[in-house]
């Protein structure tokens, strides 16, 4: 039987209905401005500024960038291939250590957990992190260098830890452990099922981490043909500016020659779109993974 609304339940969920909209179209605006400045020419958009509908249509900043078709490919699965590598082992490294964390039988967890969370506090810095990766590594001009480091985030081995602790109840580990199976059987077959939402949540973290990440690559990185995206298309900005200030010093106005504006809006779509194309298919793993693995520490 259908329950009949009143009128203040009918307003309050019309009022709900128009916040949210309200929120997602203040949420999508940026998007479309930067899609908006991606196709419209480097002199409309110093002249008159944005605009969500290009005043003077241009494919300029994307011609300028996709020069080069093949060095863009090649960053582009450079930083493909580091983003799946890293986030697989990674998941793997860190469901395994919030596994192991929340092992209340587990006698030295809390002082483990302690030099996890210490390090979210404390570092060591720039130089000591670059001469591990340089010096004793050996990891320079090596994929090694843009996996290696973020395969153990002190952070999302907490949020591991803290969604197994809330997902994977006790007395089902006890109740596997009686029935014979070990440790490697109950995180294969009982954890790792249980845990799909955190394991989205986390495994989108990391993705971001190494898709974003281009200061490893300035770093410890001089083959061109091993850089990201991110520090391709960086590269690109730095070149076009200093093409710009040369003009600037000689009194010639190189903006119609080198889009810049229009490039970086450009570099900006070409970036995020594989990650708004991958959101979609794990957003409810997302949202749930945030809302368990929040509840219980």
């Amino acid at each position: 039987m259908k329950i009949k609304e009143d009128s203040s339940t009918r307003w309050f969920r019309l009022i709900a209905y128009v916040v949210v909209l309200a929120g997602c179209v203040l949420c999508l605006l940026p998007f479309l401005l930067i899609l908006s400045a991606s196709l419209s020419s480097n002199a409309s958009i110093l002249n008159e500024g944005y605009s969500l509908i290009p005043k003077e249509f241009s494919l300029e900043g994307y011609r300028i960038i996709f020069e080069v078709p093949d060095d863009v490919l090649r960053a582009y699965g450079v930083t493909t291939l580091v983003t799946a590598v890293g986030t697989l082992i990674g998941l793997l490294l860190m469901t395994m250590a919030g596994y192991v964390l929340q092992r209340k039988d587990f006698k030295y967890r809390n002082v483990f957990a302690f030099f996890i969370y210490f390090t979210t506090l404390f570092g060591g810095g720039l130089v000591p992190y670059y001469m591990l990766i340089t010096n004793y590594l050996q990891f320079t001009n090596s994929l090694y260098a843009l996996i290696w480091p973020g395969l153990m985030t002190p952070f999302l081995i907490i949020l591991m830890r803290s969604f197994i602790t809330s997902a994977v109840p006790d007395e089902v580990i006890e109740s596997s452990k009686i029935d014979g199976a070990n440790d490697f059987v109950i995180y294969y077959r009982i954890v790792l099922p249980l845990s799909v939402p955190g394991l989205a949540t986390i495994g989108l973290f990391l993705a971001l981490q190494y898709w974003n990440d281009w200061f490893s690559s300035a770093l410890f990185i001089s083959d061109a043909a091993k850089y990201q995206l991110q520090f391709y298309l960086y590269n690109i900005i730095n070149t076009s500016n200093f093409l710009n200030s040369i003009g600037a010093g000689a009194g010639v106005t190189l903006s119609e020659g080198v889009p810049s504006e229009s490039m970086k809006m450009a570099m900006a779509i070409i970036v995020t779109g594989p990650i708004l194309l991958l959101y979609p298919f794990i957003q409810r793993y997302f949202v749930k993974g945030l809302t368990i693995g929040a509840v219980k520490g």
